[in-house]
């Protein structure tokens, strides 16, 4: 009778000791949980850092930079090129007429001294310089087209061209400064001096980049 009533209590007394065990057990894994979840994320990051397809590209900032000088250099000659055919336009036309016409619609009197100026201006211009002036936009534009795929497709000859023709345009656009200071023409001498600046760095950085991989390779 007694072993009868040994054996539940037995049993019960078993039962709640493994209900009490397995309570602190999942207290413990619930604990160690977001640990273990950190530390897990950090191996997987570390492993996704060690593979070689993910390491960044040292190149990838100038090429995004080079790509927006083209972008810039493929807009200016865009511009260039329609006011090149804008000049083709005027061409066998009456153009202090149309000088006249375009005060008008701007609601410009006449009477103005700047306007007078934009009608003398209209009226000395020839057939002959309208022509020039086309071909002058269309060779830029030319220009400005190459040099933009170039640097699109990262060549180093557009480089060179892009660093030459900024460097020549520099000295006449100091002369529009020195002329008057407009936003216009601040704005168009800091972007030419830094793509000038920046073209030369990136000659220079390329050149000492191709020196040690010819010292490397020798070194071998």
């Amino acid at each position: 009778m007694a072993d009868l009533m040994q054996g539940p209590y037995y049993g019960a007394t078993v039962g709640t000791g493994n209900l009490h065990s397995l309570q602190a057990e999942h207290k413990a894994v619930t604990r160690i949980e977001p640990v273990s979840l950190v530390i897990l994320c950090l191996e997987s990051s570390c492993d996704r850092m060690s593979q070689p397809g993910t390491k960044t590209d040292p190149h990838r900032t100038q090429r995004r930079v080079l790509r927006a000088v083209a972008f810039f250099e493929f807009v200016k000659g865009a511009f260039v090129l329609v006011m090149g055919f804008c000049a083709l336009a005027l061409v066998h036309r009456d153009l202090w007429l149309i000088a006249e016409s375009l005060l008008a619609l701007l609601h410009i009197s006449t009477d103005r001294h700047s306007a007078q100026m934009f009608l003398d201006f209209a009226d000395s211009i020839t057939d002959a310089r309208l022509w020039a002036a086309a071909r002058i936009a269309f060779a830029y534009a030319a220009l400005r087209f190459t040099e933009a795929y170039g640097l699109w497709k990262e060549r180093t000859w557009a480089e060179w061209v892009a660093l030459v023709s900024g460097t020549l345009l520099l000295p006449l656009e100091i002369r529009e400064l020195l002329r008057g200071l407009t936003l216009l023409r601040c704005s168009v001498f800091v972007g030419n001096l830094a793509i000038v600046l920046y073209m030369l760095y990136v000659i220079l950085e390329n050149r000492r980049e191709r020196r040690n991989a010819a010292a490397l390779s020798a070194g071998r």
